[in-house]
């Protein structure tokens, strides 16, 4: 039995582990009342720079690196925009994800069709050697862990620091914030760069660890799905957190559900992580209430000082 179910419990870390990174920075990012409705297309740019990084030093982490650096370049863009400038903030995250996507198409066009041979990680060999645990830990990238350290640390932030604290009280009553001298236009930007930050990272771990190659579509929707999974764990780290795993696992069951045979067309069975994201999402947004209870006040709204 545990030979069976383990080997899905694997597959499912891993094929959440992008989804993680993504939906907990923009989970910070709406914290603070900036909705970003451009994580894919920073994925995109994360994951292609991240595969170029990779092709040219065979540096693992100089390549997450540039593809936290290259997507929070496109988040202070969207930054100055949305928070400087007061542009509507749906518009120009749509704009981001056409504007990354294309991008990412362009500088990795020459890139396409080639493959990353990644060296077993050193990490993962030791770890692998814990008692109990390392059966699992070392079939896992160091990635995956940090991405469990991600969810650790933004649960203790926000909801046991001070300026966890200052973050939501921005996202709720940015005027009433800014009243008792909080910088919320500063606050605003370094929650976006954050966010945008994970959504880089999210994006090399696809393109190197996942699936080691970049292709034209590589991200499938995950950033869309990232932003989705906020408001499925109605902005809450600990379900934000199961909520990409939930999502892991309806991918890597369709998988093998196709390679068991069962007769359902594969574009269905391809469908099916989508399918159960939207299932969850009517079924959590029947409950008006809760939603009330946790959206952040001013998500989506700009701040005018003294407005």
């Amino acid at each position: 039995m545990m030979s069976q179910i383990l080997p899905i419990l694997i597959a499912t870390l891993i094929a959440g582990t992008p989804l993680v990174y993504a939906a907990l920075g923009e989970l910070v990012t709406e914290r603070s009342g900036v909705l970003n409705m451009g994580v894919e297309g920073m994925m995109v740019v994360g994951a292609v720079i991240a595969f170029i990084t990779m092709q040219t030093t065979g540096e693992l982490w100089l390549a997450v690196m540039t593809a936290m650096l290259a997507a929070m370049l496109l988040a202070f863009m969207f930054s100055v925009l949305v928070v400087s400038f007061r542009a509507h903030q749906v518009a120009v995250g749509l704009a981001m994800t056409i504007f990354g996507t294309s991008f990412g198409s362009f500088i990795g066009k020459s890139y396409v069709g080639m493959a990353i041979v990644m060296e077993p990680s050193t990490l993962s060999a030791l770890a692998s050697k814990i008692p109990l645990l390392g059966i699992v830990l070392g079939q896992l990238h160091p990635l995956v862990w940090l991405s469990w350290a991600l969810f650790a640390g933004v649960w203790f932030f926000l909801y046991r620091t001070r300026y966890g604290l200052i973050v939501r009280a921005v996202g709720e009553a940015p005027s009433s914030a800014h009243a008792i001298g909080y910088p919320v236009v500063l606050i605003r930007y370094l929650c976006t760069l954050f966010g945008g930050a994970m959504a880089g990272v999210a994006g090399a771990y696809i393109s190197i660890v996942y699936t080691s190659l970049w292709t034209e579509g590589l991200i499938a929707g995950r950033g869309w799905i990232a932003v989705a999974l906020v408001v499925f764990a109605t902005w809450r780290p600990g379900r934000c957190f199961l909520g990409a795993y939930l999502f892991g696992g309806a991918t890597i069951a369709q998988l093998f559900a196709q390679s068991a045979g069962i007769g359902l067309p594969s574009e269905l069975m391809s469908a099916l992580p989508y399918l159960v994201t939207i299932l969850v999402l009517v079924l959590i947004s029947r409950n008006a209430t809760l939603m009330r209870l946790n959206v952040p006040a001013s998500l989506g709204q700009p701040f005018v000082a003294g407005g």
